[in-house]
């Protein structure tokens, strides 16, 4: 059978057909797609005791619809990913039931009883002490596993052609890496931002500087990543009386540079600090960035000891993860830039009583980290600079 788009009425039959339900008489299901690229819908039964969430890549972009065409293939990348992560992080990601090739769907664990990290930010509430460290967990055990360093070399290369992803990578490489420092069409910005918008578009350095992280976006295939990691896919709360922290939503998987995941995660924690600053309800935002760096080298130095390549010494580690977080850096600043003046905007800011205030200060905060990343070599140097901009 071919590829077909389901809709709700569809749902209780596929579930049926693919073996994940056995009495369609005893089964709600609605829509409840929220993000921009695909529709997802939630099925439950009567009582309650049994749920499931179906997810499906659409043949364009959810949000614009026919007119911005994009492959569904983009949930193989997606299962793909969710298939390396259950091997070294299963406690970090929904638990998947399945994957159907021919209609770009994923059966998963329904996670309603979570909530969405930036919603919970958004609303006033801390992080918490586990969910940075779980993140920065979470890219290490996935980048380490899917490197050379945890992967034999033909496994290796066998991940990097199954991961190819030119269509998803060249949004990025656009979106991200390049249309908010150009005169674009997809462009925007609040009309009290259009001196710094203009300015970073005649800005020789920072221009330079972000095409040094684009060409090392394009180039360097240090690990498998999630490719979009930031507040929007991480679901947060209890289970049990135990926190749980979920990564979902991998589609932009890909074999890159490890850095990117970091720095789009770090990215929406200032983002989110700017938020909090504005309206007097800073908590914990302020040790996130670090939190998650410790985890993360705290968990690929463990790793390290497991390497499959013994040639690389612990000093090279040293070199290997300076790099890593100098591209974090600079990647953090470059999501903060195409937050404000791009394309797709935040929640966190745009639903502030007066976004001007945090969103001029965290542009500026974004290009500071661009164009001084190779001199920002530790948190505490960043936390200087977030310090500086908050003065502004």
């Amino acid at each position: 059978m071919g590829y077909r788009i389901l809709e709700t009425d569809d749902i209780p039959a596929y579930l049926h057909e693919r073996g994940h339900w056995a009495d369609v008489t005893d089964i709600h299901v609605r829509e409840v797609s929220d993000g921009n690229m695909n529709r997802v819908f939630l099925a439950s039964n009567a009582d309650g005791s049994h749920s499931l969430a179906v997810k499906q890549a659409l043949p364009w972009v959810r949000v614009a619809g026919p007119s911005w065409p994009m492959s569904p293939e983009r949930a193989d990348a997606e299962a793909r990913a969710y298939e390396q992560v259950a091997r070294v992080a299963p406690d970090k990601i929904p638990v998947i039931h399945g994957y159907d090739a021919d209609n770009y769907a994923l059966v998963m664990e329904d996670m309603s009883d979570l909530e969405v990290l930036r919603t919970v930010l958004n609303e006033g509430a801390s992080y918490g002490p586990d969910t940075s460290a779980r993140i920065g967990e979470f890219v290490a055990q996935l980048a380490f596993a899917t490197s050379d360093f945890g992967m034999a070399s033909a496994d290796r290369k066998a991940l990097i052609a199954a991961s190819v992803s030119p269509e998803l990578c060249k949004i990025t490489e656009d979106v991200v890496l390049s249309e908010p420092y150009i005169e674009h069409e997809h462009n925007h910005w609040l009309p009290e931002l259009a001196d710094l918008a203009a300015s970073f578009r005649a800005d020789a350095r920072l221009r330079t500087e972000v095409a040094d992280l684009r060409y090392t976006f394009m180039t360097s295939a240090q690990a498998l990543l999630h490719g979009d990691l930031h507040t929007g896919s991480i679901m947060v709360g209890e289970r049990e009386g135990a926190p749980v922290v979920r990564v979902f939503d991998p589609e932009f998987s890909f074999v890159g540079p490890i850095g990117y995941d970091l720095g789009l995660y770090w990215a929406n924690v200032l983002v989110a600090e700017e938020r909090a600053r504005a309206l007097g309800t800073l908590s914990d935002h302020g040790d996130q960035l670090r939190l998650s760096w410790a985890a993360f080298e705290t968990e690929f130095r463990r790793l390290w000891s497991t390497r499959v390549d013994t040639f690389f010494d612990d000093a090279f580690l040293d070199r290997f993860l300076s790099r890593v977080w100098t591209d974090s850096v600079g990647y953090a600043g470059t999501e903060i830039v195409r937050r404000i003046i791009g394309f797709a905007h935040l929640t966190d800011l745009t639903t502030l009583p007066d976004p001007v205030p945090a969103s001029r200060r965290a542009l500026l905060l974004g290009r500071e980290l661009i164009v001084r990343r190779e001199e920002l070599t530790s948190p505490e140097h960043v936390r200087a600079l977030v310090r500086e901009a908050s003065l502004r």
